[in-house]
């Protein structure tokens, strides 16, 4: 059994600069190989380290949302603070989250396993919640001699 829990969460908010991703939703390597040119991008260019200036804690947050129809992805923080260039402002809503926690040897390894846990297992293993959309998002939480730490969290309701 995967090493995942329901917990209750407050809401909150982050603060993202993203991408929309153009591949197939059923083409898993074309998503993650834009995921992680996006990634390489917004680290080389300085986006992620602005982010950072206006976080509330340490953590690097890579959120799924499908807005108007299209499925995007941003690099993100949590904070209440803004900046003239982001792209959005995503709202997490208070309530359960599936929580999924994992460690792996980079950022990407890591949301990769959180994704396949959370919606190849954990999902259908859990018979009392669901997922029903709304934004999800792998938090890298902290790096300890080359290895990620970090966790996936996923709004559910009660069926």
């Amino acid at each position: 059994m995967a090493n995942y829990s329901l917990q209750e969460k407050e809401g909150f908010v982050v603060l993202g600069f993203g991408i929309e991703i153009v591949a197939d939703y059923r083409d898993q390597e074309s998503i993650n190989q834009q995921k992680s040119d996006f990634w390489e991008t917004v680290k080389k260019d300085g986006t992620l380290e602005q982010l950072k200036s206006v976080a509330d804690n340490n953590y690097i947050f890579a959120v799924n949302e499908a807005v108007n129809n299209k499925m995007m992805h941003y690099a993100g923080v949590m904070t209440e603070k803004t900046l003239p260039d982001a792209t959005r402002i995503i709202q997490f809503p208070k309530g359960p989250y599936l929580v999924v926690e994992g460690k792996a040897d980079s950022a990407q390894e890591l949301s990769n396993q959180l994704t396949a846990v959370a919606f190849g297992q954990a999902l259908v293993e859990m018979t009392d919640y669901a997922y029903v959309g709304g934004p999800n998002t792998t938090v890298e939480m902290s790096e300890d001699n080359g290895t990620v730490y970090g966790e996936m969290w996923i709004p559910v309701v009660k069926k």
